[in-house]
């Protein structure tokens, strides 16, 4: 498989007053093509840190980072908008939606500013909202908030897929319906999927679980059977 991420020695710190936090001490990574990985950890692990230096929206302090070709961490502030722009689709643990708009023109507002967007109407058939196009965020649930962020974010057609717990505010019922959209879409665009969390059940999914503690990788473990969305408990 191609690289589509390495790090190489990346850390991380931050000056809180007269406190130094350091977020992440030496990590070195590398996410493939098509790859299904979850980084798991604790909260402060470094786990948002290391997600926001992947997706271009942080740099490392010390350390290089590398998006197939181009080196993150010495990027421009231009090449960078281009990164994100073009290439990562990123899904938080909020929704983020435009409350005035609906959840096809929430969409469609993504694929206006990017070179070869996926048809908005085809995003949300991939996450199973088609019956739900011209509904508002106030109209929809949680979680069908949730599938339209998605939907947003691979209309884009993007290469990597960044997702920041994206369950978290969600029971369980739901938050396995969004994981199962995200399972879809690796699946059928091969779009290179990475998602943080704290919730160990979700690494069942995973090709591979990278497991963060105190701003390090303490083990990486590789998945002989992947686990089926609708198959996990927690």
């Amino acid at each position: 498989m191609s690289i589509i991420f390495k790090t190489q020695n990346i850390s991380r710190t931050y000056q809180m007053g007269e406190v130094e936090v350091h977020a992440l001490r030496g990590v070195d990574l590398e996410l493939f093509a098509n790859e299904f990985t979850v980084i798991l950890g604790m909260s402060g692990s470094g786990k948002s840190t290391l997600l926001n230096i992947l997706g271009g929206l942080d740099i490392p302090s010390k350390g290089k980072v590398f998006y197939k070709g181009l080196e993150l961490s010495h990027a421009t502030e231009e090449q960078l908008t281009d990164y994100r722009r073009y290439h990562v689709g990123f899904v938080f643990q909020f929704y983020n939606l435009i409350p005035s708009l609906t959840a096809l023109e929430n969409v469609t507002v993504v694929t206006e500013i990017v070179k070869q967007p996926m048809r908005a109407e085809q995003a949300l058939e991939l996450v199973g909202l088609t019956h739900r196009l011209n509904h508002f965020p106030a109209q929809l649930s949680g979680g069908e908030q949730q599938r339209v962020a998605i939907a947003r974010a691979i209309a884009k057609n993007p290469s990597v897929l960044l997702c920041d717990e994206p369950t978290g505010a969600l029971d369980i019922e739901t938050g396995i319906s969004v994981l199962k959209c995200l399972e879809t879409v690796n699946r059928e665009l091969g779009t290179s999927t990475t998602i943080i969390t704290h919730n160990a059940a979700i690494s069942a999914m995973a090709h591979r679980v990278i497991v963060l503690n105190d701003g390090q990788i303490s083990k990486i473990n590789h998945n002989k059977q992947r686990k089926a969305a609708d198959e996990l408990n927690w």
